[in-house]
């Protein structure tokens, strides 16, 4: 299985603040990672380090083979990665619609984009319902629903997801955590899902990495790992 993200002993800093210390990752093609970990512990940080909205001070990002690291965030996601950032940050103002095309910016093929759009609908029909409606007016979670949906919009063969569960419903975060699968499964996006909620992102994930003060504590297959002692007493609520 090739990989198409090579993260390669990665130091990241923000100021004086050593936000991520020798980070190695990858992601296969087809699959689905989950980093799990405490606020801090630098999941967000290696999202940021990906798409170039921070720069590493050590170590180098491969993408479908090709070195990333220092690249230009909009080239990025032309290049096939997008991301899903924590908070949802949707344009309230605009509709639903017009939200959604925002995510294909970077392409020119109205014909492909009305194909990719309508999938995006029959995929979250509640999207459909609410085509016409500001987006700042819908739920948490219908906002989740698009802001995922606005990142399929730019066709991506990598989709960063950073705490889609935050500030959700728990029947919504059921609902949008069988769409990851889905969207893995159906259209073949890898997928790196940062999450701390451990349990969800474990049994959606084939991989998993367990972040603890910008480091790799532990790593491995997501089943195990659900299963792992120390897992449980760290991430899972379980005890010792």
């Amino acid at each position: 299985m090739s990989q198409i993200l090579d993260f390669r002993n990665v130091d990241l800093f923000y100021d004086h603040v050593h936000a991520l210390r020798d980070v190695s990752l990858s992601v296969n093609e087809g699959e689905t990672v989950a980093l799990i970990g405490a606020n801090g512990a630098g999941k967000s940080s290696i999202l940021r380090a990906i798409t170039g909205l921070r720069k590493i001070r050590k170590g180098e990002i491969f993408y479908a083979g090709q070195r990333i690291d220092g690249k230009d965030p909009a080239d990025l996601v032309k290049s096939g990665i997008a991301m899903v950032p924590e908070g949802r940050r949707v344009f309230p103002y605009m509709s639903v619609k017009d939200n959604l095309l925002m995510g294909a910016f970077t392409r020119t093929d109205k014909a492909d984009i009305a194909r990719t759009l309508e999938s995006v609908l029959t995929r979250f029909p509640r999207l459909k319902e609410r085509y016409t409606q500001a987006a700042g007016t819908m739920s948490g979670g219908e906002q989740q629903m698009m802001v995922i949906g606005r990142a399929l919009m730019a066709k991506p063969r990598l989709l960063l997801l950073d705490e889609p569960s935050l500030g959700i419903a728990p029947k919504l975060v059921q609902d949008i955590a069988r769409s990851i699968v889905a969207i893995n499964r159906d259209e073949k996006v890898s997928v790196l899902l940062v999450e701390q909620n451990s349990r969800m992102a474990l049994r959606i994930s084939q991989r998993a990495y367990a972040l603890t003060t910008g480091s790799v504590a532990l790593s491995g297959n997501s089943a195990e790992l659900l299963a792992d002692d120390r897992v449980r007493a760290l991430y899972l609520g379980g005890e010792l």
